[in-house]
C-alpha cells in the first residue's frame, strides 16, 4: 500500500511539474490571438509626397480594413532612410511597428561604414509589396529630349550637369549611378530628404534632371509640368502615360536595367504568428480593387508572396547592387 500510494504521489508530482511547460509551450499562440488589439504604425523614411509615402498610404488604408485597427503612416526621413530604419529595428517586436522598406534596404551596409543597426539581423520580412521602374525626367523646357542628348551633353561639360534623388541609397540614386557608369559619363548626384522636395528643385529649376520612381512624378507627367525621356526598367512600363517612352537600354545604354521596390519588414524577433497575419493582411491589400487601380497609374508590378519569399529576394539584391557600389566606387561616408 505505501508503495502504491508513493507511486501515485510520484506521478502526481511529475503530472503537477509537466502543466507550466505545457501553458508554456501554448502561450505563444493564445498571447497573440487577439492582433492586432491597437493602431499600428507604418514607418515611411521619407518626406510626404513621394512615391513610398503614397504607397505606404494606399496600403495603410486597404491593411487597416482587414486588420480592423488604423495604420498610421509616420514619416521620418532622412540619412538615406537610416533615420526611419533605425526606429524600425529598435522598436518593440510585437507587430505594432513596421517599415515601408526600397532598395535603398538592400544597399544601405554597402554604402555605410557602420550603420546603427544589423541589417541582416535587426529585421524581419513581412511581404514584397511591388516593384516599379524609375524615370529619367527634366523640365518640358529642357534641351535633354532623349538620353543622347543627355550623354552628349554630359560629355561636353564633365561634372556640370546634376540630378536629383530621394536619397543617398534610394533607387533613384543607384539608377543615377549604374547610367553614369555604364554611359561612361560624370553626373553630380543631388540627395534630397525625400522625393517631394527633390520634384519641388526640379520644377523650379534648381536641379537638371531626377531619377524618380514612377509613383512620385506621375502626377507631373500627366499635368506637363515634367517630361519623361527613359524609363530605367528593362521593358518599357505599362504604366498610364509611360508605354511610349523609351528604356534606357535601347536608348544607346545597352544592358541597363533599375528598377524600384517596395516591401514590409517588422523588427527581428516579432512573433511568426503575428508575421502570418501581417503578411495575410499585406497579400489582400495589394489585391484590393483600389490598391490595384493606384498600381496600376503608378506603374507598379504588384509582388505578394511569402515572408521568405521576400527575404531571398532582397538578400538577392544586397548581393547584385554591392557589387555596382564596389565596381563604380560609390561612397557616403
Amino acid at each position: 500500500m505505501h508503495c502504491t500510494r508513493t507511486g501515485f504521489f510520484r506521478r502526481l508530482a511529475i503530472a503537477a511539474a509537466a502543466i507550466p511547460l505545457s501553458i508554456a509551450a501554448t502561450a505563444p499562440s493564445s498571447a497573440w490571438a487577439a492582433f492586432p488589439d491597437k493602431p499600428i504604425r507604418m514607418v515611411v523614411p521619407f518626406a510626404p509626397g513621394g512615391g513610398t509615402d503614397l504607397i505606404a498610404r494606399a496600403m495603410g488604408v486597404t491593411m487597416s480594413e482587414d486588420l480592423g485597427q488604423p495604420v498610421i503612416i509616420d514619416n521620418k526621413p532622412g540619412g538615406g532612410t537610416i533615420i526611419g530604419t533605425e526606429a524600425v529595428a529598435k522598436s518593440a517586436p510585437d507587430g505594432y511597428t513596421l517599415v515601408m522598406a526600397t532598395i535603398a534596404h538592400a544597399v544601405n551596409p554597402s554604402l555605410h561604414r557602420k550603420l546603427p543597426f544589423d541589417t541582416d539581423k535587426a529585421f524581419t520580412p513581412v511581404m514584397l509589396v511591388g516593384r516599379s521602374p524609375n524615370v529619367l525626367v527634366v523640365k518640358p523646357d529642357s534641351p535633354i529630349k532623349t538620353v543622347q542628348d543627355l550623354i552628349a551633353a554630359a560629355r561636353a561639360k564633365p561634372g556640370k550637369l546634376n540630378y536629383a534623388s530621394q536619397g543617398a541609397g534610394t533607387s533613384a540614386h543607384l539608377a543615377g549611378e549604374l547610367f553614369k557608369s555604364m554611359a561612361k559619363v560624370d553626373l553630380i548626384h543631388i540627395p534630397y530628404r525625400g522625393a517631394g522636395p527633390a520634384i519641388t528643385d526640379l520644377l523650379g529649376g534648381q536641379v537638371d534632371m531626377m531619377f524618380a520612381t514612377a509613383a512620385a512624378v506621375a502626377p507631373h507627367l500627366e499635368s506637363g509640368k515634367l517630361r519623361a525621356v527613359a524609363v530605367t526598367t528593362a521593358q518599357r512600363s505599362q504604366a498610364p502615360g509611360l508605354s511610349k517612352v523609351p528604356t534606357i537600354a535601347e536608348s544607346g545604354v545597352p544592358n541597363y536595367a533599375a528598377d524600384s521596390w517596395y516591401g514590409l519588414f517588422a523588427p527581428a524577433g516579432t512573433p511568426p504568428a503575428v508575421i502570418a497575419r501581417l503578411n495575410e493582411a499585406a497579400r489582400k491589400a495589394v489585391q484590393t480593387e483600389s490598391f490595384r487601380k493606384r498600381a496600376e497609374q503608378e506603374g507598379l508590378n504588384i509582388g505578394g508572396g511569402t515572408p521568405e519569399e521576400f527575404g531571398r529576394y532582397v538578400k538577392g539584391e544586397s548581393q547584385r547592387w554591392s557589387k555596382l557600389v564596389k565596381q563604380a566606387n560609390i561612397t557616403i561616408d
